[in-house]
This record gives C-alpha cells, structure tokens and sequence, in this order.
C-alpha cells in the first residue's frame, strides 16, 4: 500500500512547482501582459496551493519557530522587490504575501497549544483582522483558506470542497473563482514530501519579481 501512495498521484515538490509556475504566470501577466485575462486566471490556482501547503508544513515541521522566522525574514526580503514590481514605488501600504502565510502559521502555532476549537477559531479571527490592518496579500480571506485546511487537516475531500465553497462566497464570479480548479491537483497530493528545494522556492518570490521590474525599467 506505501508503493501505491509513492507511485501514484504528486507529492509536495510537485505541487510547489505547479503554485510557482503559476504564481509567475500571474504576476508577468499582471506586470507585463495585462491584457491578457488568461494569464491571470491561470494565475489563481497558485494561492490556494501555497495555503494548503504551508497547513502541510506547519502540522509536520519539528520546529514551527524556525518556519515562522523564516517566512518573517523572506517577507522583510521581498516587500522591497513586491512593491517595484506592482507600485513601482517603495511603501508600506500593500504587504507580499509572506505577511499573509507568516500570520497563518503563526495562527497554527498559537491554535495547537489550545486544546479546543472555540479557542483556534478565535486565534485565527485575531490573525484575520491583523492581516486586514497590515494590508497583507489576499488579507483576511487568505487566512480564511489556511483556517479551512488546518481545521479539516485529516479531511482530504472535505477541505477541499469547503475551500471550493469558501472561495464562491469570499470572491463571488470574479477572476478569483478560478482559484477553486486548484482542487484538482490538491486532491491528487499522496502526503509524500519530495525532494527538499525549500530555500529555492523562497528565494524565487522575491527574485522573479525583481526580475519584472528590471523588466519594465528596461522596455519603459
């Protein structure tokens, strides 16, 4: 039965790799192709990817501390780099996406030393409002997706579908209801961790849109 689980479906590099292929799908679009709307469709499917993910890590990881100062330095790291890309100016306004995941482990951490579901639930509805006041990437709504993986974490179907449900409600019929096709390659995770690239994958964030924005220096 452990050969079937290794033969069949992705692990977690896999996955990594489909949420940054189209994460920089979505930002080159949103950078340099604007008026390409595919693009950023595509570009949907990359969050909720991330969410479930980092749920995987944070329940796994034998030291939650370590994840989070490594999210805290990365999201110190690529706010210059976010900011050129999207505002070509630096500010504090809009902050990347590591504030957001940061917040949802941070959030894991705090709801594991609880003991009940009123209490985690709670904690969470701390970070949700923190997310909303720093302005983070996806803001509340993305700390609702971790809330949902984490809560339902030993539901593989079930999370799924909520996250599906929770993604209509939060984001109605717009572009972000393409998010919920990532269900599909999310389903097919087998639990395997595959090979460790982790540092590559931080690193790609800020550097890709780095890269952007010397793109657009260069052609404006």
């Amino acid at each position: 039965m452990e050969d079937k689980q290794e033969v069949f479906g992705v692990n977690g590099f896999t996955l990594k790799c489909i949420a940054m292929a189209c994460m920089l799908i979505d930002h080159t679009g949103a950078v340099l192709f604007p008026q390409y709307r595919i693009l950023r469709v595509i570009g949907r499917l990359a969050f909720p990817i991330y969410c479930f993910l980092l749920v995987e890590g944070a329940m796994h990881t034998s030291n939650i501390r370590k994840y989070e100062m490594r999210l805290f330095g990365f999201a110190l790291i690529s706010e210059i780099p976010f900011d050129l890309a999207f505002r070509r100016s630096i500010n504090w306004e809009h902050q990347n996406v590591f504030f957001t995941l940061l917040l949802g482990v941070v959030a894991i951490d705090l709801a594991k030393q609880c003991g009940n579901k009123l209490s985690e639930v709670l904690i969470f509805c701390v970070m949700i409002v923190a997310a909303e006041f720093l302005n983070t990437d996806y803001g509340g709504k993305g700390i609702v997706f971790i809330l949902c993986y984490y809560l339902l974490f030993e539901r593989k179907v079930v999370k799924q579908l909520l996250f599906a449900v929770e993604n209509f409600l939060l984001y109605g019929r717009g572009i972000q209801m393409y998010a919920s096709l990532a269900i599909v390659p999310m389903l097919m995770y087998n639990g395997k961790k595959g090979p460790s690239l982790k540092f590559f994958f931080y690193v790609f964030y800020p550097l890709h849109l780095l890269i952007l924005y010397l793109i657009v220096e260069m052609i404006y």
